[in-house]
C-alpha cells in the first residue's frame, strides 16, 4: 500500500513477516534475472518475481509509492506513540519490541529495528480485544490469531493492558468520521448504485460508495491511496468529501449515463464491474472539459485554478488530462501542489496529493479493448481441496454438487445456482496445472484436477463426458497464455507450466508450457516461437529426482524442475507412465530412435557381443526363473535394464527375446501373418515377401529388419555356434508366427527371409560386409564393450574427492543417468589403483560443509539426481565407512528390522521470522513403514509420524537446515550407529552392503600386472579370454581425460557426531 511494503509467508496470512515503511525506501533497482533490490537508509532487501513482467510491475509501483510519500507520511511510529518497550511473546525464546501507536500495535525484533522503522507486523486494534490471563501475562485476541504477551512486572502489565484498550477505543471511535462525511446529504447514498449509508470512500475520486461497489475497486484508476473504510481517521480527506460530495462529483463522473446502463440496488457483481470500469477507468460517462485534448492549456488552467477553492474544477481538469506534477514556470513554486500550499488552499493540496499517481482516462481518444475473457457455468461435483496427491479412488459420496462459474479469470463455486455468495474459488492466474483423469478413475466417470500455486489440489467430476470436455477447454483457455495457445488444440491429459533447464544452460531455469498427449510431450519453451514435440517412448534415459526430472532424447537433454512439489509429483508420474510401455503390441513398447523396441535391440546387441560363439545359441534353454524375472524387468521399464556380462547369461537373454516375440500381441507379422504363410511358389515368394514387408506398420518393419539382420549374422558363424540356416528357421518360425510348429510353413518363411535377406530388405552389401567384419573382430578379441546405447548424451562431468577434499584428491568423472553410488566408488578406486581388501568398506558420501553434515549414499542409489541437488557448499566424497562393519554385525544379530527407544528431539520452527525450538526427550518407534514420535513411553497415540521411504538421514553436527528438518540426538556413538543402521536397512530392503555384487565384480576386474608397457596397453597374443578382454578394453579406452575447475572451498567434512538430521521429502 502507500505507506508500507509488507511480505508474508503465504498469501493466506493476515500478519506479515516483515513491514518496511515506504518513507524509508531510498531506491528500487533491477538486479539480474527477475530480481530487484529495495534499498532503505540502512539495509537492502532482495526480492525475486516469477517473471520479468511481474518484476517490472513491482518496481514501477514501488517507485510511485516512494515518490508519493515524499511530501507527507500518514503515520510514523518513530514520531508518535502511546507506549513502547519489550514484551515476551509466548512461543518465542526472545522478547519483541512492541509499540502501541494510535489504533495499531507494531512488533519489532528489537529497539534498533524500531528506530530504523523496519518491523515484523502490525495489528489493527479495531478487531482486537485485550484479556488479562495471570500475574504478568495477557492476551491480545483478534479473529485471526491470539497474541499471548508476558510483561516484566505486574505494574508494566497493567500499563500495557491500559494502553492497548485505549488503542481499541480510539480505533472504534473513528466511526465519527463517517458521520461527518454523511453530514453532506448526497454522501448518504452510494455514488454508483444509490445504496443507503455507504461505508467506503475513494479519496482520490472524492466519492463515497457501498461495500458491494467497493468490491470492484480495482476498476477505478490506480492511485497511491486506494479506497478505505469511511471510518478511517482521515480528518483532512473528510473535509474534502464535504466540499465535493457525491452529487457534485457525479456532475463530472456521471454526466452522461444512459438509463439502460445505470446501476440499481439489485445489480449483479458483473454489472457493477462493467459500470465502474466504464465510469472511472474509461471515463465513458464524464463531462468533458472544454480544454480536453489540449495538454498545454489544461496544465495552465490547473496552475491557475489550484490558487482558488474550486476543487470541482480541479477534479475535472485532472481527470481530463491535466498533469498534477506539471511545470508551473515559477522556480520557487515548481508544482501545482506548491502553488496551492502557497495560497493556503489545503483542500486543493489534499486532492492533488491523493491524485499524484492517478492514471488519467483518455476517453474516446483511446479505443478501449477488454482483455480476452472466457465465460462458462454449470453444475459440477467437487471434493474438498487437498494438499497431497490423490492415491485412492474417491466415491460419489465424497463429492458435493456445486454451481460453478468461470468468468473474467475467476473460477467460483456456489452452494447452488441461486446463491449470490460463492463458497470458494480460484483465480486462473493461480492455476499451474490441469490434469484430466482416465474414465472411471473415481466415483464419477469423468473427472479433472486443478493444481494451484498455493499447493492445493481441486478435484471436479461429472458423468457427462461432453460437460467435462467443455469445462476443461474453458479452464485451459483461461490460464494458458496466447503464446502457447497451440497446445490447446491437443487432446491433452495434462497441461500446465514448469521450469526447465537445458544441457547448455544448467544454471538458470526458465518457464515453459507443457502438454502431455499419450506418449508425446508437446512443449512451448520460453525462447522458442513454435512447439517442440518429444516422443517419450524413444527417450534414451529418464531420471527422476526429488524435484528434478531429466530426460535425454536422441537430439537433446532437458531438465525439468518443480517449483511446487504437489503438481511436480503428478508430472513426474505421468511422464514416467507415458515413457514406459503402454500396451502389448510392438508399437506400444519403449522404442529406439530407429523404431525398434528397446528390449529387442538390447537382447540382439548382447547376443552379438557375447553369444555368437555359444554353441546352440537360441536352441538351448536358460534358467526359467531368471528368464521370467528379466522379461518382467524389461516390461516394467526396458530403458533401465542394462545387460552386462557376468550378471546375465547368454542363454537367458536369448530366451527372453524368443519369449517376447511369442507373447507380443498381434505378433511380428500382424494381421497379415496368413498371407506370409500362404506364399507357396518359389519363383514368386521373394516378390510377395517384399510387397508384404512394405505393407507392415513402421515399427514392425524396423523390428523385422533388425531381427533378420541378426539371424543372418548368427548363421554366418554356424561353424562356431552350430546354428545353421535350417536350425534357426526351426526355432524362430513357430516363435515369430506364434504357431504350434506342427508343419514347416512358418520355418520356411523365416529360412527364406534369412537366405534372401539382401534382396528382400534392399541391403547395401558393403555395409553388411563391414558389419560382419566388425563381428569377426569382436569374436577374435572378445572385447566386453559396454552397450552402444549405454553412453547417454545427457552425461555430466562431476568432481569427486577421494578421502578428503583437496586439490590433489580431485577426480573428474562422467556421470550417466544409470550410474550408481557403488559404480562411482569403484571407478574412483580403480583410477587410483587402490586394492579393496576384504574388510574395507568404501562408500560415496554426500557432504555438506556449511551444515557440517554427511550422508553415505546407498550402493544402488543413482548419482545423477544427487549431483543435480548439490548446493555450492556440498560435494561427493569417496572414503571408507568405518562404522559399516559394526552396523552389519548389529543387523545380522537382529531378528526383525525395527527399533524403538528414547532420543532427544528438536524441530526447527520459525515464528514471525525468528528461529525457535530446543531438544526434548521423546520416545521413537521405527518400523518397516514409518517413524513415529511419542511424547513418552506410555503414550498411546503418536504426536508425529513420517514414512521412512521419504526420509533422508544425515550424520554430523546440525545447525541451519531449513524446516521440515528434525534433529535426533543419541547419548552414545553405538546407539546412533544402531539407529542409522536400522534406517539404512529399511530404506534399502535389507541390502545395506552389496557383498554379492562385489564378489562378481572382483572376478571380472582382475587386471594383469604386466598389461601395460609404459603408457601403452599391450594385447597378449596368447592367454586366457579374461586377459585378452581386459587388455583390449584398456587399449580401446579413451586416453583423454576431461577435467573441470572446481570452485568448492577447501576443507574436510570427515567427522561424525552423535546427531542425526532427518530431512523429509514430503513437504
Amino acid at each position: 500500500d502507500a505507506e508500507y511494503l509488507r511480505y508474508f509467508d503465504t498469501e493466506k496470512d493476515v500478519y506479515s513477516k516483515r513491514i518496511i515503511p515506504t518513507v524509508s525506501i531510498t531506491g528500487v533497482v533491477n538486479v539480474g534475472e527477475q530480481k530487484f533490490e529495495v534499498v532503505t537508509h540502512n539495509r537492502t532487501f532482495l526480492f525475486r518475481a516469477e517473471c520479468d513482467s511481474e518484476r517490472s510491475e513491482w518496481v514501477t509501483v514501488l517507485k510511485s509509492c516512494v515518490r508519493a510519500t515524499g511530501l507527507d507520511v500518514t503515520f510514523n511510529p518513530c514520531v508518535s506513540y502511546e507506549m513502547r518497550g519489550y514484551l515476551e511473546l509466548r512461543g518465542l525464546r526472545s522478547k519483541l519490541y512492541t509499540v502501541v501507536c494510535a489504533d495499531k500495535v507494531f512488533l519489532y525484533k528489537n529497539a534498533e529495528e524500531y528506530r530504523l522503522g523496519i518491523g515484523i507486523t502490525s495489528i489493527d486494534m479495531n478487531v482486537g480485544n485485550v484479556k488479562e490471563v495471570d500475574r504478568r501475562a495477557f492476551d491480545l485476541t483478534t479473529p485471526y490469531r491470539i497474541f499471548s504477551f508476558v510483561a516484566d512486572t505486574d505494574q508494566l502489565k497493567d500499563q500495557w493492558v491500559e494502553a492497548m484498550r485505549n488503542s481499541i477505543a480510539e480505533a472504534l471511535s473513528n466511526y465519527e468520521v463517517a458521520e461527518r462525511i454523511w453530514a453532506e446529504p448526497s454522501n448518504q447514498m452510494c455514488a454508483d448504485c444509490s445504496a443507503a449509508k455507504p461505508e467506503w470512500a475513494a479519496i482520490n475520486l472524492a466519492v463515497v460508495f457501498c461495500k458491494r461497489c467497493a468490491g470492484n475497486d480495482q476498476s477505478r484508476p490506480a492511485t497511491a491511496d486506494q479506497s478505505r473504510p469511511a471510518t478511517a481517521d482521515q480528518s483532512q480527506p473528510a473535509t474534502l468529501f464535504l466540499a465535493l460530495g457525491n452529487e457534485r462529483a457525479n456532475q463530472f463522473w456521471a454526466a452522461n449515463v444512459p438509463p439502460s446502463e445505470a446501476l440499481t440496488l439489485n445489480s449483479s457483481s458483473e454489472e457493477r464491474r462493467r459500470f465502474i470500469t466504464a465510469k472511472y477507468r474509461e471515463g465513458k460517462y464524464r463531462r468533458y472539459h472544454p480544454l480536453f485534448g489540449n495538454q498545454r492549456e489544461l496544465n495552465n488552467a490547473l496552475c491557475i485554478n489550484v490558487q482558488s477553492s474550486d476543487v470541482c474544477e480541479t477534479l475535472a481538469l485532472v481527470f481530463c488530462g491535466a498533469e498534477v506534477s506539471c511545470d508551473t514556470g515559477d522556480p520557487e513554486l515548481a508544482s501545482p501542489i506548491a502553488l496551492a500550499q502557497h495560497h493556503g488552499q489545503n483542500l486543493q493540496v489534499e486532492f492533488l496529493t491523493q491524485n499524484r499517481n492517478t492514471g488519467v482516462c483518455l476517453g474516446e481518444q483511446v479505443h478501449y479493448m477488454a482483455p480476452p475473457s472466457v465465460t462458462h457455468n454449470g453444475f459440477l461435483f467437487k471434493t474438498a481441496s487437498m494438499a497431497r496427491p490423490i492415491t485412492e479412488k474417491k466415491g460419489k459420496e465424497e463429492f458435493s454438487r456445486r454451481w460453478c462459474v468461470l468468468n473474467d479469470g475467476n473460477f467460483s463455486y456456489y452452494e447452488s445456482d441461486k446463491n449470490a455468495t460463492p463458497n470458494g474459488g480460484l483465480k486462473m492466474k493461480e492455476i499451474v496445472c490441469l490434469a484430466v483423469n482416465p474414465p472411471e478413475t473415481h466415483g464419477y466417470d469423468h473427472t479433472f484436477e486443478l493444481y494451484s500455486d498455493a499447493e492445493r489440489l481441486y478435484l471436479f467430476g461429472t458423468d457427462n463426458p461432453e460437460t467435462m470436455r467443455e469445462w476443461v477447454k474453458s479452464i485451459a483457455k483461461s490460464f494458458i497464455p496466447a503464446a502457447a495457445e497451440d497446445l490447446l488444440l491437443k487432446d491433452f491429459e495434462r497441461i500446465g507450466r514448469l521450469r526447465y533447464k537445458d544441457r547448455l544452460n544448467r544454471e538458470m531455469s526458465r518457464l515453459g508450457w507443457f502438454c502431455l498427449v499419450g506418449s508425446s510431450l508437446h512443449i512451448r519453451l520460453e525462447e522458442h516461437t513454435t512447439d517442440e514435440t518429444i516422443d517419450l517412448q524413444k527417450l534414451l534415459e529418464l531420471c527422476d529426482g526429488r524435484m528434478l526430472t531429466n530426460w535425454t532424447s536422441p537430439r537433446r537433454t532437458l531438465y525439468i524442475e518443480g517449483e511446487r512439489k504437489l503438481d511436480f509429483q503428478g508430472w513426474a508420474a505421468a511422464i514416467q507412465r507415458a515413457a514406459g510401455s503402454t500396451g502389448d503390441t510392438l508399437s506400444q513398447q519403449q522404442l529406439t530412435e530407429a523404431d525398434i523396441p528397446v528390449i529387442v535391440e538390447r537382447c540382439i546387441h548382447f547376443t552379438t557381443q557375447y553369444g555368437l560363439t555359444s554353441e546352440g545359441i537360441y536352441r538351448k534353454s536358460g534358467v526359467n526363473s531368471k528368464i521370467a524375472a528379466l522379461l518382467e524387468e524389461f516390461r516394467r521399464d526396458a530403458r533401465c535394464v542394462w545387460l552386462k556380462e557376468g550378471e546375465h547369461q547368454v542363454d537367458d537373454v536369448s530366451n527372453v527375446l524368443k519369449r517376447f516375440f511369442r507373447d507380443i500381441e498381434e505378433g511380428l507379422f500382424g494381421q497379415a501373418a496368413d498371407s506370409w504363410l500362404s506364399a507357396t511358389e518359389e519363383s514368386s515368394r521373394i516378390c510377395q515377401y517384399r510387397l508384404l514387408f512394405s505393407n507392415l506398420p513402421r515399427v514392425n518393419q524396423a523390428t523385422l529388419r533388425a531381427l533378420v539382420n541378426h539371424l543372418y549374422c548368427v548363421q554366418r558363424f554356424a561353424d562356431l555356434n552350430q546354428m545353421t540356416l535350417h536350425n534357426l528357421a526351426i526355432v524362430f518360425g513357430p516363435t515369430l508366427f506364434q504357431a504350434d510348429g506342427q508343419d514347416y510353413s512358418a520355418g520356411r518363411v523365416i529360412e527364406d527371409l534369412i537366405q534372401h535377406y539382401v534382396t528382400i530388405f534392399d541391403v547395401n552389401e558393403q555395409q553388411l560386409q563391414k558389419q560382419l567384419d566388425e563381428i569377426t573382430y569382436i569374436i577374435k578379441l572378445r572385447d566386453n564393450l559396454t552397450p552402444k546405447a549405454g553412453t547417454g548424451s545427457g552425461d555430466f562431468i562431476c568432481t569427486v574427492y577421494l578421502e578428503e577434499k583437496k586439490e590433489t584428491a580431485e577426480q573428474h568423472v562422467k556421470i550417466p543417468a544409470t550410474m550408481t553410488a557403488a559404480e562411482l566408488t569403484f571407478e574412483i578406486l580403480d583410477r587410483r589403483k587402490i586394492t579393496v581388501k576384504e574388510k574395507d568398506y568404501w562408500c560415496c558420501f554426500e557432504v555438506n560443509e556449511k551444515e557440517e553434515l554427511e550422508r553415505p549414499l546407498h550402493c544402488q542409489e543413482k548419482v545423477l539426481p544427487i549431483f543435480h541437488s548439490l548446493g555450492t557448499d556440498s560435494h561427493l566424497l569417496v572414503k571408507k565407512h568405518f562404522s559399516m562393519e559394526a552396523m552389519l554385525v548389529y543387523l545380522a544379530s537382529k531378528v526383525e528390522v525395527s527399533k524403538h527407544g528414547m532420543m532427544k528431539f528438536r524441530e526447527e520452527r520459525s515464528l514471525l521470522g525468528l528461529s525457535t525450538g530446543s531438544f526434548n526427550d521423546r520416545y521413537f518407534i521405527l518400523t518397516s513403514t514409518s517413524l513415529r514420535l511419542y511424547k513418552e513411553i506410555r503414550s498411546n497415540r503418536p504426536e508425529r509420524e513420517w514414512p521412512v521411504k521419504c526420509l533422508k538421514v544425515y550424520q554430523g553436527i546440525k545447525r541451519k537446515l531449513r524446516p521440515p528438518t528434525w534433529y535426533l540426538c543419541c547419548d552414545t556413538q553405538n546407539e546412533m550407529r544402531e539407529w542409522f543402521a536400522t534406517f539404512m536397512s529399511i530404506q534399502s530392503g535389507g541390502r545395506v552392503w552389496p557383498a554379492e555384487w562385489l564378489k562378481s565384480r572382483a572376478a571380472n576386474h582382475s587386471v594383469p600386472l604386466d598389461a601395460r608397457f609404459g603408457n601403452v596397453s599391450l594385447i597378449p597374443l596368447r592367454g586366457s579370454e579374461n586377459e585378452m578382454r581386459n587388455s583390449v578394453a584398456a587399449f580401446t579406452a579413451d586416453p583423454l581425460a576431461v577435467s573441470l575447475i572446481s570452485q568448492s572451498q577447501p576443507g574436510s567434512a570427515n567427522h561424525t557426531a552423535n546427531h542425526v538430521a532427518l530431512c523429509s521429502q514430503t513437504q
